[in-house]
């Protein structure tokens, strides 16, 4: 019976050049030889099937759910995706992605009607101290196995015991009118693109590719052999833009260009180096390459060392791979630089790639690489602004799959790989203080998939980076809560927030030695980095996300959301359950983001020591108490903040942006007490109204400069312009040498540069002197 049902599946799948799902669903060992039968009535080789599972033994390539990363860019005739001991929604978004055109995705589930109830280890990752096992709940899964159920294109067979009969519930079967559909899309790809009229990339370069689509692709590239141009591709996940972006840089560097290629990680762009890698072969052995043997969307038969990321031409060109922060740096000196999954970086690094000659930006519309739309709406203004002439290219047809494959609709639905905000005709009116606060309660947002959509949707936008993970987190983790702002019905705001904190001295006292404790990343922060035992002892509510809707950007509904948020979780009593000592957020440092949060009442405790891999930015952690335990944690560590990066800005943070540095001093609460020696009083004073040098009591100066940015200008602080404060970070608190800091902050002169920092002492020693420090500028003073 499993094996006529694959077989079936198997056939209309590849009439249709589409993918179809088996679910076997009941004991694990039944669903595991059952999978056997299915993949050898298949007709299959061993070689091409994957089993993703935590058992081993089988004779299929095997793959770790955890390791599920090594399926992307990939494809497989069949792939096996064991859900019972640990069901990770990333595993099932990347084996949905690796199974080619005529392919067949076998889920082994536990039965359907009990699976939502089943825990496993995906679960326990859930369940973050406080919280056990028990608290965690099944609604993914219960959403999973509905969609399940009425999908087109998912065959379902509970397995019986060996005293009942495996029973079909659904064949999966969609019949005439979806191989008609699936042959059209076969017919359009029968023949690869020919080179355009007037092409300077070579024939192969088109040759290779599968689809039309493609072809424009490859020659909007063209343009990139000249400085000024950029080029943005945009497509859904399988269409072969990192094929097009390959063939493209392979084309330039056989013209001896220097192509850097970059993307979140390697395995994103090891597509691109496998084209790249094949063109260049092919056109240096002589034979022109080409045609359809080349598969430019068969991401499986890639040749060479998929590790190898420098590929280099006779003509003196190559293509290369840096990670993004890096690449962001090393922009200008290449000849053209390829951003692949651009969509899954932050706008502050998408702009570093503006300084390079020749840029492209490849970008996911819809999937967990990355959201299209945040790119799109964050970035693209900032490109259309620079001196760049830009093209654009939209890649619809697939290249593995007809366009109208069932598995690609029911993946985009089940993981809400389409998810996205109201449209802004909805929203557009929107006014503030007209907008209703409201929980989004897990059961609600599983009844409504409008409003689940357009939530999850903001929250995807709001951030570089968001996975299938993270919706059965939202629906499922005891630890997570979401609040939103509601116009006219639409969701405008939302937020994620995470509760952390309330351990027990067990737990505290683990976290201290060493042991990692999941969900609780302030309190584990304070605790194990920043040696405070007791730190995890109050309880916190971390903002994990905040997102507004684009087209009400800069409209208060972020910080009246937050406001709303302050006042539901406000107290910390014992018999309160649902209040907080502190609030807290953690984030890529922007002077713009440090601003929002020091207004919202936020207050530093931490900057990162090293910048994170793909943001290219330091974390910082804030605090906003609300309760006296609240208030001691904020104060030693406002304290300990403030002692760190007295010492930390000439070492650790030497490179830290001038402005980020300003934005999270000036949110620092830590007291600031001057107590300067007379002989370090007349080095100050006399480097700033006579003749005296900074070099002669640099910890004095630096004691005055962390005072000045700290208490900020206003009120009792002193009145600095932006680049004197930049210049007392970057001299004095850096140590940066003064050629270097008179050429950036744009001095006419190294002497120049030096007597503005005097001048900006006058001040400083006006508001902490000493009566003694008084007392010697006036002697320079007056004469």
């Amino acid at each position: 019976m499993i094996a006529g049902a694959a077989r079936d599946l198997r056939t209309e799948a590849e009439r249709t050049n589409e993918r179809r799902v088996l679910v076997l669903a009941g004991d694990r060992d039944r669903a595991l030889d059952a999978a056997y039968d299915a993949v050898e009535a298949l007709g299959v080789g061993d070689g091409d099937v994957s089993l993703v599972s935590t058992q081993e033994g089988f004779r299929f390539e095997e793959v770790r759910p955890r390791n599920a990363d090594e399926l992307l860019g990939r494809t497989r005739e069949a792939v096996v995706l064991d859900c019972h001991e640990q069901f990770v929604p990333n595993a099932l978004g990347r084996a949905v992605g690796a199974v080619d055109g005529g392919g067949l995705l076998v889920l082994l589930t536990p039965a359907l009607d009990e699976w939502p109830a089943t825990r496993d280890r995906f679960d326990d990752s859930l369940a973050v101290p406080p919280y056990g096992i028990e608290d965690v709940t099944g609604r993914f899964r219960e959403r999973l196995v509905a969609t399940l159920r009425t999908h087109p294109g998912i065959a379902v067979v509970a397995l019986g015991d060996e005293a009942a009969e495996d029973i079909v519930e659904r064949d999966g079967l969609t019949g005439d009118q979806t191989a008609e559909r699936g042959d059209d899309a076969v017919d359009a790809a029968a023949d690869p693109p020919s080179a355009p009229p007037a092409a300077t990339f070579p024939v192969g370069a088109y040759g290779a590719c599968l689809t039309d689509d493609q072809a424009r692709a490859v020659r909007a590239f063209e343009s990139l052999a000249d400085p000024g141009s950029a080029v943005v591709v945009e497509s859904d996940r399988g269409r072969g833009k990192s094929s097009a972006a390959g063939l493209a840089a392979g084309s330039l560097a056989l013209a001896g260009r220097d192509v850097l290629v970059t993307a979140p990680a390697f395995r994103n762009a090891a597509e691109v180096f496998a084209r790249a890698r094949e063109l260049i072969g092919s056109e240096t052995d002589g034979n022109g390459g080409g045609g359809k043997g080349d598969r430019a969307g068969d991401e499986d038969d890639r040749a060479g060392d998929a590790d190898e990321r420098d590929l280099r031409t006779p003509a003196g060109g190559r293509v290369r791979f840096l990670p993004p922060a890096a690449a962001a740096e090393a922009a200008a000196e290449a000849d053209a630089v390829v951003v692949d999954e651009a969509a899954a970086l932050p706008v502050r690094l998408l702009e570093g790639f503006l300084d390079a000659p020749a840029v492209a930006f490849c970008t996911t519309v819809h999937g967990y690489e990355g959201a299209g739309r945040g790119f799109s709406v964050r970035f693209r203004e900032r490109l259309l602004g620079s001196r760049f002439a830009v093209s654009d290219v939209r890649l619809d047809e697939p290249i593995r799959y007809a366009r109208n494959d069932p598995v690609e609709a029911w993946a985009s639905r089940a993981l809400l790989l389409d998810a996205r905000p109201a449209v802004d005709a909805a929203v557009s009116g929107a006014s503030v203080d007209d907008a209703t606060y409201r929980a989004l309660d897990p059961d609600n947002l599983l009844a409504d998939e409008t409003l689940l959509g357009e939530a999850f949707g903001l929250l995807v936008a709001a951030h570089y980076r968001t996975e299938p993970n993270d919706l059965a987190r939202l629906l499922d983790a005891p630890n997570l809560v979401a609040r939103a702002l509601v116009a006219d019905g639409r969701v405008v705001a939302v937020a994620l927030l995470a509760r952390e904190g309330g351990l027990d001295a067990e737990t505290r006292r683990g976290m201290y030695e060493g042991e990692r404790v999941r969900g609780n990343m302030v309190p584990d922060v304070l605790t194990s980095q920043l040696r405070d035992e007791a730190a995890a002892a109050p309880r916190g509510l971390r903002t994990v996300r905040i997102a507004t809707h684009h087209a009400l950007r800069d409209a208060g509904f972020g910080s009246r959301l937050l406001d709303e948020v302050h006042a539901e979780f406000v107290g910390g009593d014992e018999g309160d359950a649902d209040g907080v000592d502190y609030f807290s957020v953690g984030y890529g440092a922007t002077p713009r983001l440090l601003r929002f949060w020091r207004r919202a009442g936020y207050r530093t405790v931490h900057l990162s020591t090293s910048r994170n891999d793909a943001s290219g930015e330091y974390s910082a952690i804030m605090l906003r108490p609300e309760t006296d335990a609240g208030r001691d944690l904020l104060d030693r560590h406002a304290i300990a903040f403030r002692d760190r990066e007295r010492d930390g800005l000439s070492d650790a943070h030497r490179d830290v942006d001038p402005d980020v540095v300003r934005g999270a001093l000036r949110a620092c609460s830590g007291p600031t007490p001057v107590d300067l020696t007379e002989t370090e009083w007349r080095s100050v004073v006399g480097a700033s109204v006579g003749p005296g040098m900074y070099d002669t009591a640099p910890g004095a100066f630096r004691d005055l400069a962390l005072a000045t940015l700290i208490e900020g200008s206003g009120g009792d602080g002193v009145d600095l312009d932006d680049r004197e404060e930049r210049l007392l970070v970057r001299k004095v608190l850096q140590g940066r040498p003064w050629e270097e800091v008179a050429n950036e902050l744009e001095f006419v002169s190294t002497s120049a540069c030096m007597r503005a920092l005097g001048d900006a002492f006058v001040p400083i020693v006006e508001r902490y002197g000493t009566e003694f420090a008084r007392e010697e500028r006036e002697r320079f003073i007056n004469g």
